[in-house]
């Protein structure tokens, strides 16, 4: 069996507290604190980010949501994995599992997210096609939404070996790879009624977290929620902008420890991975179609700098 989306992540962080203020103004919530604080979109039922107080800021783990856990874990060794304990003050069930790089996932057995309702239908005006007619496509400011996180959309993590990181991905957990540009990133999706990419690997000397990314309702609310969190952040940006791969426009945010936190909205969707043909970009279409400049440390492993000095 195989994965079927990404359910959540867990972070070391040397201020717990300050790492809740980042999230809260984000538009998470803390569901449940104590050892562990968990936080998740408003509107949901699972828990987005799991936060544990560590020296540094580290990545703890990606949950991914899977079935079939038993044949999954008798593929794990044959791709170079390996299946381990649950850590101390998680959970026991599921399935939990260290990449050939040692990242850890827990692949967990759940239903779906609850279903986003609909929304008013993003229309826009063009030659030949007018989609809005007699209404403003604005509201005044007081009356625009503030672009509050519908779900946890994907994680991109970093990885000293791209491809084989995708090899274990698809061959041990049953995703597909979505599209990739030469060995330097690569965009993994599940089989079927999948996001672009659910889980993304960036090349850098070791394993890391480089970003989550949050659902929002549109382009507009990309661009609220963005500039309102760079404002309450006061840390570094990128964005407002749109992606060749997966097609979704972006605004990403960095958080204290110099990862980051992306709203994304109108991503490529997969219904059935076996209709979906990969390809392999060029460098220059890794990042962005069009955007503002890339912030010079935006594919920085910052976890591997703490690690060379701790």
């Amino acid at each position: 069996m195989s994965v079927q989306g990404v359910s959540g992540f867990a972070l070391e962080v040397p201020d717990v507290a300050q790492a809740v203020r980042f999230y809260e103004d984000a538009g998470l919530q803390v569901s449940a604190g104590g050892t562990l604080t968990h936080m998740r979109c408003p509107g949901q039922d699972r828990d987005a980010v799991t936060l544990v107080q560590g020296r540094h800021k580290r990545l703890h783990h990606v949950a991914l949501r899977a079935a079939g856990l038993a044949d999954i874990a008798r593929r794990v060794p044959t791709y170079g994995g390996k299946v381990v304990a649950a850590p101390e003050h998680f959970s026991h069930t599921g399935l939990w599992i260290e990449d050939p790089h040692g990242m850890l996932l827990h692949l967990v057995e759940q239903p779906r997210e609850i279903p986003l309702p609909a929304g008013n239908r993003f229309a826009i005006n063009e030659p030949g096609n007018i989609g809005r007619i007699n209404r403003s496509a604005i509201q005044p400011i007081s009356q625009s939404a503030a672009g509050i996180p519908l779900r946890l959309g994907h994680v991109l993590v970093f990885t000293p070996d791209t491809m084989r990181s995708v090899e274990f991905v698809t061959q041990a957990l049953g995703m597909g790879l979505a599209d990739h540009a030469q060995d330097v990133i690569a965009f993994c999706c599940a089989r079927s009624n999948s996001d672009h990419h659910v889980l993304a690997f960036a090349r850098s000397p070791g394993i890391g977290f480089h970003h989550a990314s949050f659902l929002v309702r549109d382009p507009d609310e990309v661009g609220r929620a963005g500039r309102r969190l760079v404002e309450k952040a006061g840390m570094g940006d990128w964005g407002f902008g749109r992606h060749t791969v997966g097609s979704n426009f972006f605004h990403y945010i960095q958080d204290p420890w110099g990862s980051w936190f992306e709203y994304y909205a109108d991503m490529d969707f997969i219904d059935d991975y076996a209709l979906w043909t990969p390809t392999n970009y060029t460098l220059e279409d890794s990042l962005a179609n069009w955007g503002p400049p890339v912030p010079s440390d935006f594919v920085h492993n910052y976890e591997m700098g703490e690690m060379t000095s701790s």
